[in-house]
């Protein structure tokens, strides 16, 4: 795994770190905006006195780069330990290649207090990957990581996906208006499809969500509504005054209520997927036909194993991939002439609009696969990596201590003119390998998945079902968008906000 082993030129960057800084200085002099007595720096994320919003953090994190340069302190968050900002993509390197095997990425304390407080009786020794460190992460992420990462596992849900997309489709001509504009509210149908294709992954179900006339009581819509009061409150839960660590709060209360009910349809559907797989271990089915939920039952025979990945799938999938769906679409939408070079590569593959996805055809979509890339890159939807330290380091000369949260700002990274050639300059062909020698970019600049051990679980998946969406939208259909610009704001990720009112329109050929 190149995750673990360590690059000479890494070894010689901290070796000739050692020379020129063999005194590093010290940790009190990293510049950064300076805490105030007894509010810290929280007060600056409050609504009212505060002078940044958090939907404004990518915004922020780009004006911590311009005011204080490559390495910037937050300190005196309350409750939380100090936010380093990273903006040296040599420094990210080095940190990747010089991790142990169970790095310590810094995630939501209000997941970690759910599962290892609250239902401590229901997630036990092995509480999955999100917002687990140390060995029972590592433990739990080698017991699922052979089914859900190897390449025939994503072939398998090709066309599982592409039905979805397919429905997906026709949703979307059936919701137009007479302008064949879609609804102010496209973003929740997005949401659907999001949770639609997990489902089918995670949970071996089709759920319903793209149903029309969905009742609000119905298990798709609760499910639907959970997993978006999930992530979207958790920004307010961990950034805002954190009051909940200390009295329960409404909110938290919610919260947990919300999870406890995400637990229960894991267990109900995972429960249904075990009785299925018995019957083809009956029947003698092969293998290779396994689902990815049924390889993980037969590789342990506790299906708590499958719960809580299912679980960790649907809560981090949902938003993310909807969020960077809604960006790809716009600029989509708004960069015809991309759309077009999209429409003759695909055209040129997939002879007529039915025809049905396979791996071979969506190998042959260098172009389509690059347009999400620079999507990605450009308009990051996750905002940044991070890591805890687990002992001091020496960053950017200046002595760091253990415990310190690090912060490696993708999206102010992959738009740096040092690391990416050009980077206003919107050009997906930067990603392919004839064009490599022309657009410099450093490698580590843009990584929104992550990078090494801790990368991103469900990236192969999150990839696939993007590609699938792109191929068979623009195969068949135009998309246009005839109003006001949108602005990129965070709500939990970094997304186009406001209504997504694209022009929908069948081509002719």
């Amino acid at each position: 795994n190149s995750s673990s082993s360590v690059c000479p030129a890494a070894v010689e960057a901290t070796t000739t770190h050692a020379k020129v800084d063999s005194e590093p200085r010290p940790y009190a002099e990293v510049p950064g905006p300076k805490p105030i007595p007894l509010l810290g720096n929280t007060w600056r994320l409050l609504p009212l006195i505060g002078q940044y919003q958090i939907s404004d953090l990518a915004k922020v994190s780009k004006i911590l780069y311009n005011e204080y340069g490559k390495i910037v302190k937050l300190s005196g968050l309350v409750g939380r330990p100090d936010l380093l900002f990273v903006y040296d993509a040599q420094e990210i390197e080095m940190m990747y290649r010089t991790e142990t095997d169970a790095p310590h990425r810094p995630s939501m304390p209000c997941l970690v207090k759910y599962k290892s407080e609250v239902r401590k009786d229901f997630f036990g020794r092995l509480p999955g990957v999100v917002g687990v460190h140390g060995e029972p992460w590592r433990e739990f992420r080698t017991k699922v990581q052979k089914p859900v990462l190897r390449p025939a596992a994503v072939v398998q849900y090709i066309q599982p996906i592409e039905e979805v997309t397919n429905q997906f489709l026709d949703r979307m001509l059936q919701i137009r208006d007479e302008q064949d504009e879609l609804p102010k509210d496209f973003d929740n149908d997005i949401h659907k499809w999001a949770l639609e294709c997990i489902g089918r992954i995670a949970l071996d179900v089709r759920l319903g969500c793209l149903d029309p006339n969905l009742s609000d009581d119905s298990e798709p819509m609760k499910i639907i509504n959970g997993a978006k009061f999930a992530l979207r409150n958790i920004a307010l839960l961990e950034l805002k005054f954190p009051f909940w660590r200390y009295v329960p709060t409404p909110l938290w209360g919610r919260y947990v209520k919300n999870m406890d009910y995400f637990i229960e349809i894991c267990m109900k559907h995972i429960d249904k997927a075990q009785g299925r797989l018995q019957k083809k271990l009956d029947a003698g089915t092969p293998k290779s036909e396994f689902s990815v939920v049924e390889q993980i039952l037969m590789s342990d025979p506790d299906p708590k194993l499958a719960y809580v990945l299912a679980l960790d799938l649907i809560l981090v999938g949902i938003d993310t991939i909807s969020m960077a769906v809604c960006s790809v679409l716009y600029q989509l939408a708004t960069r015809t002439d991309a759309q077009e070079k999209m429409y003759k590569e695909l055209k040129k593959v997939l002879p007529t609009k039915d025809t049905p996805l396979t791996n071979n055809l969506l190998e042959n979509m260098p172009y389509t696969r690059s347009f999400i890339k620079e999507v990605l890159r450009m308009y990051s939807t996750v905002i940044g990596n991070g890591r805890t330290l687990l002992e001091d380091k020496v960053i950017c000369g200046y002595h760091i201590p253990k415990g310190v949260q690090l912060v490696f700002p993708t999206i102010v990274t992959g738009n740096m003119p040092e690391y990416v050639k050009d980077p206003d300059h919107f050009y997906p062909e930067r990603w392919l390998k004839e064009h490599k020698a022309d657009y410099y970019r450093h490698p580590f600049a843009s990584l929104p998945y992550g990078f090494g051990v801790r990368m991103c679980l469900g990236r192969r998946f999150a990839d696939l079902e993007m590609q699938i969406l792109l191929a068979k939208l623009v195969r068949s259909y135009k998309l246009e968008y005839h109003h006001e610009p949108l602005e990129y704001k965070v709500t939990f990720m970094y997304a186009p906000e406001g209504p997504l009112r694209f022009k929908m329109t069948p081509r002719d050929d």
